[in-house]
């Protein structure tokens, strides 16, 4: 993760207005960002009830909950901050308008939270395909689909293919010569049994 990489954030929660709102941010200016909205940055992976302030201004936005996530451990795999405020449209017109003045920080383009998470490894394609599955389920079947999928299950036998296969690339580099392994495995197994058949006799 490059620290000069731009600090990301979106409104990750439904369309407003809506009883909460959930803002994130991703980056490596997440930490310094929060606590400039909030004065401070609180305990990781605790929720911790914060006053939200426009740091221009002064002025309160909304009080809500302040959730702090130190990469790599996070979900994109970089520091991470979610904030869970009302769900009025000038309540999150207010924070995003703040949140766009930080040098560093920029709204996060379609679906690049998920492209971070792939990029740094939290990730990888079958889950990203199993997140967009999720979303767009519309049946208990399909949920349930994209719910295994999106746990890695698909991944981990694909990674089970690509370890045989690359163990079989490698026998064929080392040059054996599979006609004779079998002539030889032949030739052992013909032994064994005509020495079993002089025991039995």
């Amino acid at each position: 993760m490059s620290s000069d990489r731009d600090t990301i954030f979106a409104l990750s929660s439904g369309r407003p207005p809506a009883a909460v709102a959930v803002v994130r941010i991703s980056g490596p200016r997440a930490g310094l960002a929060l606590e400039a909205l909030i004065g401070r940055v609180p305990a990781a992976r605790r929720a911790s009830l914060a006053r939200v302030r426009d740091p221009a201004t002064g002025d309160l936005i909304d009080e809500g909950l302040a959730l702090w996530f130190p990469g790599p451990n996070s979900e994109t795999g970089e520091d991470i901050v979610e904030l869970q405020l009302h769900g009025g449209r000038a309540v999150i017109a207010a924070l995003l308008a703040a949140l766009s003045r930080f040098d560093g920080l920029r709204p996060a383009e379609a679906g690049e939270f998920t492209r971070r998470a792939f990029e740094n490894g939290r990730m990888d394609l079958t889950a990203v395909e199993g997140l967009a599955d999720l979303v767009a389920a519309e049946t208990e079947a399909q949920r349930r689909q994209a719910l295994l999928q999106l746990k890695g299950l698909l991944g981990e036998r694909a990674e089970t293919w690509r370890q045989r296969l690359i163990e079989a690339l490698a026998l064929v580099e080392a040059g054996i010569d599979f006609s004779e392994v079998q002539e030889a495995f032949d030739q052992q197994s013909s032994s064994g049994k005509q020495d079993e058949r002089k025991r039995n006799l």
